[in-house]
């Protein structure tokens, strides 16, 4: 059974504000990431136990052309990104979410 994805708050805003990034630089690029994001996040919903843990109980799953990751941890009922982070960004920011 598939658990369902839940984007925290803290991931919803970091994604919109990586949107709204790429696109001021280029448009048509924010786009692009957010459907990055999406991919990522439809692999994760499938398969979450098949992605690398960053630390006990927090997975990650890498996107592809961004320097981005999404960190997300499982329980019983769902599946909940809480980060959508720049992989030069201080990762105690989403450590702390836990």
């Amino acid at each position: 059974m598939n658990r369902p994805l839940v984007i925290e708050p803290e991931a919803a805003a970091e994604l919109e504000d990586a949107v709204q990034w790429y696109e001021s630089r280029r448009a048509g690029l924010g786009l692009e990431f957010a459907r990055v994001v999406r991919v990522a996040l439809a692999a994760v919903e499938r398969e979450p136990l098949h992605f690398p843990e960053a630390e006990p109980g927090i997975r990650y799953a890498v996107l592809r052309r961004f320097p981005y990751a999404s960190y997300f941890v499982l329980d019983a009922e769902r599946v909940a990104v809480i980060a959508i982070f720049h992989h030069r960004r201080d990762p105690a920011q989403w450590q702390a979410r836990r």
